[in-house]
């Protein structure tokens, strides 16, 4: 199932949250609940980010339901990044479809792409 990975920035209210119930965050991810993700865990950050929220989800809609159930419960502004694992990549060149103007298929002239050391 693909990954995401969000990174969350508490709202000023938000922090007002946390400050006054150190357990928001937590309760936040337990309360979200979007069919077929699994909230895999939840880890406070220093940095730019407050915390960073790794899950699993069958596709980018499904994902984006949980970011942003997961902002409004927890007063947060929130990025959303699919995860790719880097092992998918370790098999060599790609083969990545590109159009070309004068074509109306852009799968007729796949492009080779070397994503390093197969």
């Amino acid at each position: 199932m693909p990954t995401y990975i969000l990174l969350l920035t508490l709202t000023p209210e938000g922090r007002e949250k946390v400050l006054s119930d150190p357990d928001t965050l937590l309760r936040a991810e337990r309360e979200v609940h979007v069919l077929n993700v699994t909230c895999m865990g939840i880890y406070g950050v220093i940095g730019e980010y407050d915390s960073v929220t790794w899950l699993e989800a069958p596709d980018n809609e499904t994902a984006a339901r949980f970011s942003l159930a997961m902002g409004v419960q927890a007063g947060a502004h929130v990025t959303t990044l699919p995860a790719i694992p880097l092992g998918e990549f370790r098999s060599g060149p790609h083969r990545v479809a590109a159009a070309e103007a004068t074509r109306d298929d852009p799968l007729e002239n796949p492009v080779e792409v070397y994503l390093g050391p197969g």
